[in-house]
This record gives structure tokens, sequence and C-alpha cells, in this order.
């Protein structure tokens, strides 16, 4: 258990669920234990997880840590950088007009639709025959 003084913030994307510590330091992120390079493949969903701490240019001053659980990369990635977004701003409040300002602080309300019955799918209807 770590003594040290971090900042927390909670990310929610999709069915994705991340907890979020910044402490001060050089910049490593850890996802689950492992370097974000092996957790997030794709590197366009990498750098835009990093997007809060590039807009606030706090990207070499701290150090990220993230549980995440749930959904699938796209959705990791996203609850990590609402995650940091939000930590960031219990960090420094004047973190918030610039996360505000591209969008980074809004959750993204999507979510996967329920099945209906009599349906294949959420959405999808089983074949129409005329005769």
């Amino acid at each position: 258990m770590t003594t040290e003084h971090y900042y927390y913030g909670l990310g929610r994307r999709k069915a994705a669920v991340a907890r979020v510590r910044l402490f001060p330091g050089t910049g490593t992120v850890v996802v689950n234990g492992r370097p974000l390079e092996e957790v997030i493949v794709r590197a366009s969903a990498r750098q835009d997880l990093l997007r809060p701490l590039a807009a606030t240019e706090t990207q070499r001053r701290f150090n990220v840590q993230v549980k995440v659980a749930g959904g699938g990369n796209t959705g990791w990635a996203g609850a990590i950088r609402l995650g940091i977004a939000r930590a960031l701003v219990v960090a420094d409040d004047l973190h918030k007009k610039p996360l505000r300002a591209q969008g980074l602080l809004t959750r993204d309300p999507r979510e996967k639709e329920r099945k209906k019955f009599g349906l294949k799918r959420a959405r999808k209807a089983p074949q129409f025959t005329k005769r």
C-alpha cells in the first residue's frame, strides 16, 4: 500500500470503468500493473488516452496508475482518458478550462442497446418472406 499522495479520478465508457491515480513523477503510465504499450496496442488509442495530459501540458509532471475493468480496448481508452481528465481537475482547478474546451470532461453516454424480444439483436428482425 502506498502512503504517497495522489489525485484520484474515475472514468467510464461503454462497459469499462477506470480508476485513475496521478502521482507526482516523470510521466510513466501503468495500466493494470503493465506498461501502457502492452495494454493499449493501437497508437491512435494511446494518443487519444493521453490527450488530457497534453492539453494541460503536464505529460512529464505526473505518473499515471490505472486499474480498469469491463469492456474492450476502445472502452478502456475512453474510460482512462476521462479518469485522467477528472484527476487533473482535482490536482489543480486551473486545468478545468482547457480540458472543458476540448471536451475531455464530458462522459460519452452511448451504451450498448438491449436486445428486444421477437428480434435477433437490438434492432435486427428475422428475415421476412412474403410467400
